[in-house]
């Protein structure tokens, strides 16, 4: 009991240093009991002109330029495989055991998403983990965690040789099925 009324006394100091540093003339508001100090009114600002941007914008959405074609696609050389010029891209790949599936963005060397046979969830639902159906199934995968990650549009240019597959072909479908556009847009340019 002692040790709350120490507390309370404390308190009324602490209190009471608070409001002697106040500076004068300053009006307060009052809101249950707990006073603080009114804000100052700002100077008015003059009326934005229509199509300007606030000076004081800020854009939480990294990828907005990309969902509308503005952003820079890095070119690289013609001659160069693969490409370079994109925003995501789709990378398939087929070993003697397993089927791979990632999403490299164009400013990182390292998968965004990626989707296997190799993970226990895909495994365990598969008879074999390098058939048709395996392709099939992660295709299906890859694309329902590309629409929780927000990327619905990407690149995939499978080598000419394999694109006719059946495999390759089944991934494509599911992909495809699962929403995903296997294109990106032209970029748009934007001035003079």
């Amino acid at each position: 009991m002692a040790a709350l009324g120490e507390i309370g006394r404390h308190v009324r100091l602490l209190f009471g240093q608070v409001q002697r540093c106040r500076p004068a003339g300053q009006q307060y508001l009052t809101t249950r009991g707990v006073s603080r100090a009114a804000a100052e009114p700002q100077p008015a600002e003059e009326e934005p002109q229509p199509g300007a941007v606030s000076p004081a914008f800020v854009n939480r959405n990294p990828r907005n330029l990309e969902q509308m074609a503005l952003a820079v696609k890095e070119r690289g050389w013609k001659t160069s495989w693969p490409h370079k010029e994109f925003y995501h891209r789709l990378v398939f790949s087929r070993s003697q055991h397993h089927v791979t599936a990632e999403v490299f963005s164009s400013s990182s060397p390292v998968p965004v998403l990626s989707c296997s046979t190799k993970e226990w969830a895909v495994k365990q639902e598969l008879a074999s983990t390098n058939c048709v159906a395996a392709c099939q199934a992660v295709g299906e995968v890859l694309a329902h965690r590309c629409h929780q990650a927000g990327i619905t549009r990407m690149v995939y240019r499978a080598i000419p040789w394999q694109y006719r597959s059946d495999a390759v072909q089944a991934f494509r479908t599911a992909m495809k099925g699962g929403g995903i556009i296997l294109s990106e847009p032209r970029r748009k340019y934007i001035g003079t």
